[in-house]
């Protein structure tokens, strides 16, 4: 399943929202900083869909604020 992911790098707290079918606002702590965010983005997408980490791939966006991403074994 492909997702479009915004994300808010320095929240306050980590929380996933959906905003549509297909679309959802990822809060995270950590900085833009050598990935750290994208690492956490990975990690709180992979707690949210209940599935490995190795299953939530970066397709589109390592630098940017929207990122495509796909999550391995989740039909839509």
């Amino acid at each position: 399943m492909l997702i479009s992911v915004k994300v808010v790098p320095k929240a306050k707290k980590v929380c996933v929202k959906k905003l549509s079918p297909g679309q959802y606002k990822v809060y995270l702590t950590k900085p833009p900083v050598d990935g750290a965010a994208n690492e956490q983005l990975v990690e709180v997408l992979s707690e949210f869909f209940e599935v490995k980490k190795r299953d939530v791939i970066l397709i589109k966006g390592s630098q940017s604020r929207n990122k495509i991403v796909e999550i391995k074994g989740i039909e839509k």
